[in-house]
């Protein structure tokens, strides 16, 4: 049975069917394919900061099992997991949104410290700004339900 996200509608953010959409849209972009087609820095945990006020009672993460242009795998852990991958950013839902929704460039984010690399090499984050861009890109290809809307 292969998922057809589009069909169904809008996916929540954060669930592990958008994470399963996320990972389609990423490796359905040959614009990230070829922006990161030498990453070898391993796996980014994207935390989403806990909001009981609208369902996130603890705080969540995307791992992102990224290697060589391509997306090995894109699930939810908890935050105790993720500060295992090897670069972590940390921000709220609200941030997290307006990435999403292209009002904020991940790498300008960082760099205003409104999306915080708790872990991991900022230089690293920098060159690859056109691979994060197209992750961004990559978001935008999954129809998108945001809880506090």
């Amino acid at each position: 049975m292969t998922a057809t996200a589009p069909s169904h509608g809008p996916l929540r953010f954060p669930s592990e069917e958008w994470c399963v959409a996320y990972m389609e849209a990423i490796n359905g972009n040959p614009g990230y394919k070829a922006a990161a087609s030498d990453w070898t820095h391993g796996p980014v945990a994207m935390v989403v900061v806990a909001d009981p006020a609208i369902g996130i009672p603890e705080d969540t993460a995307m791992w992102l099992d990224v290697q060589q242009g391509r997306c090995r795998g894109c699930h939810l852990v908890s935050r105790e997991e993720a500060e295992k991958a090897s670069f972590v950013i940390v921000a709220t839902y609200a941030r997290w949104k307006e990435v999403i929704r292209k009002e904020l460039d991940p790498t300008k984010g960082m760099m205003q410290n409104k999306l915080k690399l708790t872990k991991g090499h900022m230089p690293t984050m920098v060159k690859y700004v056109t691979a994060s861009k197209e992750l961004v890109e990559s978001t935008s290809r999954v129809p998108t339900q945001f809880l506090d809307e």
